[in-house]
């Protein structure tokens, strides 16, 4: 039951932080910075729509936890570790480190529900 909880939250998360550009492109940008590509911007809003979902819709039975966990697992890790990586740099604005830090919330939190 905790990964189903788990699944909701994180899926919550990623659909919300996926919309925002695709809703709001100004209020995003004030936030996070001017971008060079809107177009990139908004594809990896959209798969981020698209993972938030994933974890939405995914089933109690044992696939449908396992893919949650690698969906969650995986998109933790690639989010974190570029904003990480980027936000430290300068290269984007340093509020993405408040995001890796999110990110590696649910990367511990999914380690975590695998051995309850």
């Amino acid at each position: 039951m905790a990964r189903i909880r788990l699944s909701t939250a994180h899926g919550l998360f990623d659909l919300a932080a996926g919309l925002w550009p695709l809703v709001h492109y100004r209020s995003f940008v004030a936030v996070t910075g001017p971008k060079a590509d809107r177009w990139l911007v908004q594809t990896v809003a959209g798969f981020s729509v698209a993972v938030g979902y994933a974890l939405l819709r995914s089933t109690p039975s044992d696939e449908g936890r396992r893919t949650a966990r690698r969906l969650g697992i995986g998109s933790a890790l690639a989010y974190g570790l570029v904003d990480l990586y980027y936000g430290s740099t300068g290269r984007i604005r340093r509020i993405y480190l408040a995001d890796a830090a999110v990110e590696a919330g649910w990367l511990l939190a999914w380690l975590a529900a695998r051995r309850r």
